[in-house]
Formats: structure tokens, sequence, C-alpha cells
């Protein structure tokens, strides 16, 4: 972090998270990971802050863990997986976590899980990041359609990658007639532009054109993919861009500081 001029990191869990098919082990894996965030904390007063690991499909476990993590721990929100056991977020069995997580207004982040369906499509690992960001596609689709972006307002997600594909085919999620439907009451653009998106992998000069054509400046948050990339990649990425100076900082920071107004110091 400071060799890269990093002032505060929110910690959260890659894939493939804590479940390996044995709820009691994915919760204590889960703890002894947000326990972890939270000592980071504690330890570097305004350098960390923690998305607080789930160990979902266990949902009671989940329901356990947020209440624990929030209200003792003092989390800054929660970290979902894309998928789990091929369920994506807007499947009807994670709704008591969407509702208590909208019921705290939490902001929730997603990383992408790679599907068993696809682990090894192309030789040598290659397919690897396309599966990725294609994972983050279809959890935003499963969250729009199903309705649950409509029906819990209040959870701010965060969506890794630049959104995965969906900035790029948002014809397939039919922006274009933006009809309104039982379950997009608001039309389909209004949720997508509700929703933040990290630059992680994003930050180059063919990824950035259209998810800042698609998304509010201030819905856009510094992202690194840490530690399978740099903070220093990324905020050349995003300098060469040639973004206002303004919403440069905006990116880089006072986004962040909207969502998680606990972190505000002076800047450095």
């Amino acid at each position: 972090m400071d060799r890269d001029g990093v002032a505060t990191s929110i910690v959260s869990t890659s894939e493939p998270s804590v479940w390996f098919g044995d709820a009691a082990a994915a919760r204590r894996l889960a703890r002894e990971c947000n326990e972890y965030g939270a000592r980071l904390m504690a330890d570097h007063p305004g350098r960390f802050g923690m998305f607080a690991t789930l160990p979902l499909p266990d949902v009671d476990g989940a329901l356990r863990e947020i209440e624990y993590a929030f209200d003792t721990l003092k989390a800054d929100g929660a970290c979902f997986m894309s998928s789990y056991q091929g369920k994506y977020l807007g499947d009807p069995a994670f709704t008591p976590v969407m509702n208590e997580l909208n019921r705290r207004r939490a902001v929730v982040y997603t990383h992408p899980f790679r599907a068993e369906c696809c682990v090894n499509l192309l030789p040598g690992g290659r397919a690897l990041g396309i599966t990725l960001t294609t994972e983050t596609t279809l959890t935003i689709a499963s969250v729009l359609f199903s309705g649950t972006a409509a029906r819990f307002p209040d959870i701010r997600f965060i969506w890794s990658h630049g959104g995965g594909t969906m900035p790029y085919i948002t014809g397939r999620f039919g922006v274009t007639a933006n009809a309104k439907t039982p379950e997009l009451p608001n039309g389909v653009l209004f949720e997508i532009q509700k929703m933040y998106y990290d630059t992680a992998q994003a930050a180059n000069p063919y990824t950035l054109p259209t998810l800042t054509t698609l998304v509010p400046m201030s819905h856009i948050l510094f992202g690194t993919d840490y530690p399978f990339a740099r903070a220093e990649t990324v905020a050349k990425g995003l300098a060469e861009f040639a973004f206002r100076p303004a919403d440069l900082r905006a990116i880089e920071r006072d986004n962040a500081l909207g969502l998680f107004p606990r972190l505000r110091q002076p800047a450095g």
C-alpha cells in the first residue's frame, strides 16, 4: 500500500471463499477471516476496512455471521461470491440474507466464482478471466431479473471488474427498450446505474469508455484485484485515460468515502 500510494484498503475474500461442502467448517473459516480483518483495522487505524466473509450457501450461518461481523467487529460491508453451488445471487434461497442486508442498508461487494461447469474450457487456463467476468455478468442479471435489486433497494451493490461483461452487452439486458416490468418497476437502466463498479482489470483504454458511458462517475470505485494486480498499475491506467482531475479524485477516493464515511480523514 505504501509502495503504490494507497491510503486505505477495504479487504475481502476472493474465490473460492470458505465453503467446501462442510457448513460447520465454513462458519469457522468465515469467522477466522473476519476476526483477522478486524485485527487489521484495530492494529492500523484508518488504513483498513473489511467486507465480511459469509459462509454461504449456509443461510443460517450467513445470518449469524452478518450479526457478529456488523455489530461486534464493525465490518464496513459484506462480501459475496457470484454464485454458490450453481445458485446466483438473485436465487430465492438467498432472500433471508438479502432481507437482512437491506435492513442494515449494507454495502455488498461481489467477487466472481469460477463455476464448476466452466473451469477448464480452454487449455492452459486461458478461459479463466473470461469465465470470471462472465460470472459477474450472470449474477448481475440474476439480481436484476429476479427482482432482488428492486425488492431490496437499500443494499449498495459493488460489482468487481467493471461489472464483468454487462456494460458491453446492455442490449441483452434490455437497456435500449428499458421496459418497466413487475421485477423492474423503474426499468433496468435505473437499477444498473444505482449500483457501483470497481476498476479492477478495467482500467484500460478499451474498457473505460463503455463503463464511463453507462455508469455515473460517482459510482465507479478504485479496485485493484490485489495480489493479482497492483494498485500502481490501476492508477496508471486511470491517469492515462485523461479523466478530469475532479473525476479522477472521485474514483480514487471521494466515491468510496461516500460509502464508508467512517474513513474520512485529511487527504494525504
